[in-house]
């Protein structure tokens, strides 16, 4: 049998209307999501569900700004809801559970530390934390090398206040810290080549600013009901395994002031046997990490894009031979399947400056999704002043690297102008297309400008 750690991701892994496919397949979702709608509403806020059914309710980073307490709700939610979809209608059985900063709330609930109810609560308690001790002006630095390469610069700048804040993986980690000094930090790593990606959060998460928040969080979260795990808990933030409700109250106590080494405990829980990590939650962006971090590890991300019941259930089953610790209940087809992204072999002409690429008024320009995502990545990282390195095709445009929906939706037009392509005339929101390699996909489908010139021979169009 294979051992198994399902994985709960942090405040990054939100995707609106992420559920909303799975919902009209799967009773078991739209079930749950009641349940939590009328538990937020016992603790003061929003029903979760409206962000989660509506592919066109507020992004990740309007919602970071004018309601992170509805941006949580929504994330215990979904992470909730497929929790239940993979170890209820599917048979998942996990070995250990593992979370991710905030994720690593949601785990104590998925795990029958807390009920339902109490879990909701509990992340109510500590957005009320924060609105009755308001830290001081701080923020988050993504830097695009490892905790340990991070501490050396931190100790050669002598910013001292600056301190590691996730310990992500061999080449990603990040670091918090007040705001001038944070600043100063992020401007001498883009100095010395390293990626330095300035996060959209309002506070210094994980850093002993928010001492305060977490003394007012533990002392909320001691008045919510606790009971046995049903499931083995693995704290990233603790570094152990947590063993009974001391342990759970040392995670509460320590969960916003004490580093996320999520490398650490990736590395761990392989090295205990386990060779299989899902992924319970929107996106992929734990999976990415854990396979950078293991290479050669089987990892699963269900949602790392909205998907329907036999989506989920196809991803589960590319695990492998022998993959799922439980049985896995067959689903019924969905009445008709998306039409998959088209990736054909070549692409004609091509600048080899980066300038200019060959298309071909007929589409054949579109044919080659590695090229075009190339294309893709030259074309955003100018605009965005990124290196271009820290445009991988899987980073989410949106959670991983701050680009509203506004300024993709304008890049994109640019790049379907460049490929002489015609945008979709329902309007301008590319939630479901977050990626580059996404976006080279919708390229491949979306229709030439001149569909007379097909056959035509490819063109060179300036950048």
């Amino acid at each position: 049998m294979t051992d198994c750690a399902v994985m709960f991701p942090g405040q990054g892994a939100y995707l609106p209307g992420a559920l909303a496919p799975l919902a009209e397949d799967e009773p078991l979702v739209r079930e749950t999501l009641r349940v939590l709608d009328r538990a937020a509403g016992r603790v003061g806020r929003s029903a979760p569900s409206r962000l989660l059914l509506d592919e066109d309710a507020p992004s990740l980073a309007e919602l970071v700004v004018t309601s992170p307490a509805d941006l949580h709700v929504a994330l215990f939610a979904a992470e909730m809801a497929l929790f239940r979809i993979l170890t209820e209608r599917h048979g998942l059985r996990p070995t250990v559970l593992i979370g991710h900063s905030f994720g690593e709330l949601v785990a104590l609930t998925a795990a029958g530390v807390y009920g339902l109810d109490d879990g909701m609560a509990l992340v109510a308690a500590r957005d009320d934390a924060f609105a009755e001790c308001p830290p001081g002006e701080g923020g988050m630095v993504a830097l695009a090398v490892s905790a340990s390469r991070a501490a050396g610069l931190l100790t050669g700048l002598g910013e001292w206040e600056v301190t590691l804040a996730a310990d992500n993986g061999p080449r990603q980690c990040v670091v918090s810290g007040p705001a001038a000094p944070l600043e100063r930090v992020r401007a001498a790593a883009e100095t010395l080549g390293i990626g330095a990606t300035r996060l959209r959060v309002p506070y210094a998460f994980h850093h002993r600013m928010l001492a305060g928040v977490a003394d007012a969080f533990a002392r909320r979260a001691a008045g919510l009901r606790t009971g046995q795990p049903r499931h083995l808990l693995h704290s990233a933030i603790l570094g152990r395994r947590l063993d009974g409700p001391d342990g759970v109250a040392d995670l509460v106590a320590a969960h916003l002031v004490r580093p996320t080494r999520f490398t650490g405990a990736v590395r761990r829980l392989h090295a205990d046997g386990v060779d299989l990590f899902v992924e319970c939650g929107p996106r992929g962006v734990l999976s990415d990490l854990v396979a950078a971090t293991v290479p050669g590890v089987r990892v699963v991300a269900p949602l790392r894009r909205r998907a329907g019941g036999r989506s989920v259930a196809d991803a589960l089953a590319g695990a492998g031979p022998g993959a799922l610790p439980g049985a896995v209940v067959s689903l019924p087809p969905p009445e008709s399947d998306p039409a998959p992204l088209p990736r054909a072999s070549r692409v004609d002409g091509g600048g080899g400056s980066g300038l200019g690429v060959g298309v071909e008024t007929g589409g054949n320009g579109v044919d080659d999704r590695e090229a075009v995502v190339e294309t893709l990545r030259s074309l955003y990282a100018t605009a965005l002043g990124y290196p271009p390195e820290v445009l991988t095709e899987d980073a989410d445009l949106e959670a991983d690297l701050g680009v509203d929906s506004i300024k993709q939706t304008e890049l994109f037009a640019q790049a379907a102008a460049r490929y002489g392509r015609v945008l979709p005339a329902e309007g301008s929101r590319l939630t479901s297309y977050t990626t580059l390699d996404a976006l080279a996909g919708l390229l491949a489908i979306l229709p030439a400008r001149d569909a007379g010139a097909r056959g035509a021979g490819p063109r060179e169009v300036p950048a």
